[in-house]
């Protein structure tokens, strides 16, 4: 059903299959996120500068499966990731959304894909490969799982923007 005050021949795309696609790139990521959260959360409970052994070993070990031996599967989040911003950029050039959803969007996705390209996805290989110091490496846990929450909730954020504009 096209939106008031826009003719459907000046579209070049279906509104809702864009709607639909940025959602799905949303909700895949915000999966792959529930995922690395649930390897994440070992780190509660431990205050102390070192995290024990066993939770360190289990996080460094699922981000070295993840990051480093799953080649070329993880890279599927990449292609997720950018395929999403593609299909956000062009709700902002089709002009299906209402501007300010479409802009809001791009912020929501930019800001947490920014984020794990620069620092949270170096950050577990880097844990993955475990060769820094036992204080190093559960600060680095602590720092991804801080990481990832911030993205999940921006992540949740944008997929409620683009199903209320559906």
């Amino acid at each position: 059903m096209p939106r008031p005050g826009r003719s459907t021949s000046s579209r070049c795309w279906d509104t809702r299959r864009v709607i639909a696609f940025v959602s799905a790139g949303a909700g895949f990521l915000l999966a792959v996120l529930w995922f690395d959260l649930m390897f994440d959360v070992q780190v509660m409970g431990h205050h102390g500068p070192v995290v024990a052994e066993d939770p360190l070993a289990s996080i460094a070990g699922y981000y070295r499966r993840v990051t480093t031996a799953a080649r070329p599967m993880n890279r599927l989040v990449a292609i997720v990731m950018l395929a999403t911003l593609a299909a956000i950029v062009a709700e902002i050039v089709n002009g299906d959304v209402p501007g300010w959803v479409a802009w809001t969007s791009l912020a929501f996705a930019l800001a947490p894909i920014l984020l794990a390209a620069v620092h949270t996805v170096p950050s577990a290989v880097r844990l993955g490969a475990r060769s820094d110091s036992v204080d190093c490496q559960s600060s680095l846990a602590r720092t991804i799982f801080r990481e990832h929450v911030l993205c999940a909730l921006a992540l949740a954020v944008l997929l409620a923007l683009q199903l209320s504009s559906a």
